[in-house]
């Protein structure tokens, strides 16, 4: 599976060669990290979990806390689950 995880910005437009209008979406697309690692063993499937954009501890729920602590990584905002397979 491909594509991006960010946090949307905004609109704009801009202009092609021929003079045409092109609407376009700006991503703020920062590193993401692996939060979690799912394995068809364990799990029944494989997944990966990703986390965007830093979260402060303070905002974060007690779980969401103790889920960062496993990935070594602080809390992260924004969370996706990509299934493999």
């Amino acid at each position: 599976m491909k594509g991006i995880l960010g946090r949307k910005l905004g609109m704009t437009q801009i202009f092609a060669a021929d003079g045409s209008v092109v609407p376009v979406t700006v991503v703020e697309a920062t590193p993401n990290v692996v939060l979690q690692k799912k394995v068809a063993d364990n799990d029944g499937y494989e997944a990966v979990q990703l986390g965007f954009a830093d979260k402060r501890e303070k905002l974060a729920t007690k779980p969401a806390i103790g889920h960062a602590k496993k990935s070594q990584h602080g809390t992260q905002a924004l969370h996706s689950r990509n299934q493999r397979g």
